[in-house]
């Protein structure tokens, strides 16, 4: 009897659904910013109350949609959502890859921080080939696999340096001095969500652009090189400011 017990039990055991080890402790990242509206799915990263920064694939359908911040299941209200309209979008121009890929998102108001909304800093410097940094946003981290999302996934992915890079990049694709690239084919190198965010050192060092590792494993992902953005994205946020700023970002405390 005490091994048909046993047997039912591991039989049990291994219907159920393994946890996801890639899944976020819950409202670790809250600076992470789940956008949606027009079709559109996206991730962005909170660097002010009034402004998120997103990808360029994202940008043309975020006009008409809801930034919810503090978000970590997205298939519930948790009660530490803050969901606010976009009020505006400026991409940075060029508009096309390869030469950039980058958008801002303005709220309609202003988000209130606490422990659950947080902005992150932008880059003092840029990133180091070698150094281990952090990606998170909503998707599947299986290479050539879809799945539908609810938890905010994170994973840890090293620098690569450029030259090793550009040798994987397909033929149709130009390299860019804007871009910067992390993983290898022995550690974490998929997060198959647009604009996923990446931090290395407390600092927003990419928005993802290109997720090669998602379909070939030995390939690294592709993102945008913020540290050398720090100066469009101030004079975007001081041409466009919409409202008297009360809180000032973290990057100008020092």
């Amino acid at each position: 009897m005490n091994l048909l017990l046993l047997m039912v039990a591991v039989g049990l055991a291994g219907a159920s659904p393994l946890p996801d080890s890639k899944v976020c402790q819950p409202h670790s990242r809250p600076w992470m910013v789940h956008i949606q509206g027009d079709g559109i799915s996206c991730s962005g990263a909170l660097i002010s109350e009034s402004w998120i920064v997103t990808s360029f694939d994202c940008a043309y359908g975020l006009y008409k949609s809801i930034a919810s911040l503090g978000e970590h299941d997205v298939s519930e209200e948790e009660g530490t959502e803050q969901h606010i309209k976009v009020a505006d979008v400026i991409i940075h121009s060029p508009y096309r890859s390869p030469l950039h890929s980058l958008a801002m998102v303005l709220l309609a108001e202003p988000a209130r921080f606490n422990q659950h909304v947080q902005p992150i800093p932008l880059p003092s410097r840029c990133p180091r080939p070698g150094e281990t940094c952090h990606v998170s946003g909503w998707g599947t981290t299986v290479s050539n696999q879809y799945e539908d999302y609810e938890y905010l996934k994170c994973i840890s992915v090293p620098v690569v340096d450029d030259q090793t890079c550009m040798n994987t990049f397909p033929e149709y694709l130009y390299w860019s001095p804007g871009m910067v690239c992390a993983g290898r084919n022995d550690t974490d190198n998929c997060l198959n969500d647009a604009a996923s965010v990446m931090v290395c050192d407390g600092q927003l060092q990419g928005i993802q652009w290109f997720r090669h590792g998602c379909y070939d494993p030995a390939d690294p992902s592709v993102y945008t090189k913020m540290c050398l953005y720090n100066d469009w994205i101030r004079e975007v946020m001081d041409r466009h400011a919409p409202f008297p700023t009360t809180t000032t970002p973290p990057w100008e405390t020092a």
